[in-house]
């Protein structure tokens, strides 16, 4: 009998983005975004994502009762361990994420925030050790600027349609988006590229030279 794998979210959690974009590679998939920067924590993040996008005050969406903030409908919508991707992609120099948004995220136990956008008040979200990969910070505020026009709905990151319900991995080295459909092929695929990749390092700390170590099986191993 098979052994039992674990869950995706953890599976994904002992991966790096490297390792995950290879894999991506490999089986012929796009969902690599690069300039997110790690901005508020060092921790890498892994997780299934909840959306929500921003479009400029002028095209708010009409609704009847009272306003709420944006992020807040999205932070109350995550389960633990979950990570709120937001875009704001309207050119307006505005925050899509704020202080006191990431602290009601820290309380929720949300996993961190991707953000195609400015972020604001980083300097909290560093103090609450709240991690945040975007694409440039801001000190101005959304009010009278941007608004969010739905949560839970495709996104657009970068050049990727990100669904709720995907799953998405941030560190360092950029974000990869992985569609839900695709994750166990791409997680088989990424733990096999790490496996060789560790029994490489192994082989080079036991002297083995890089020239070998990083020869034709390492050129062709997305193939």
């Amino acid at each position: 009998m098979a052994a039992q794998k674990d869950d995706p979210v953890k599976r994904l959690n002992r991966l790096d983005c490297c390792a995950v974009s290879d894999a991506m590679d490999k089986l012929g998939l796009k969902g690599g975004v690069s300039g997110l920067e790690q901005r508020a924590s060092t921790r890498r993040i892994a997780g299934r994502v909840v959306t929500y996008k921003l479009v400029p005050v002028a095209d708010a969406p009409r609704t009847s009762g009272p306003p709420r903030h944006l992020g807040t409908t999205a932070i109350e919508a995550a389960q633990p361990g979950e990570i709120i991707v937001v875009e704001q992609r309207t050119g307006i120099d505005a925050g899509s994420w704020g202080g006191i948004l990431s602290l009601g995220a820290k309380v929720r136990q949300v996993a961190g925030v991707i953000a195609d956008g400015p972020v604001r008040d980083i300097d909290e979200a560093r103090a609450y050790d709240f991690p945040i990969y975007c694409r440039s910070l801001t000190a101005r505020t959304a009010r009278s600027r941007v608004t969010e026009a739905f949560t839970n709905q495709p996104v657009c990151i970068g050049e990727i349609t990100v669904n709720p319900g995907d799953f998405a991995i941030a560190d360092a080295s950029g974000v990869v988006f992985i569609a839900a459909a695709d994750i166990e092929r791409v997680l088989d695929a990424a733990e096999m590229i790490a496996g060789r990749e560790a029994a490489m390092a192994k082989a080079l700390l036991a002297g083995k030279p890089i020239s070998e170590v990083m020869g034709a099986d390492y050129e062709h191993m997305l193939h």
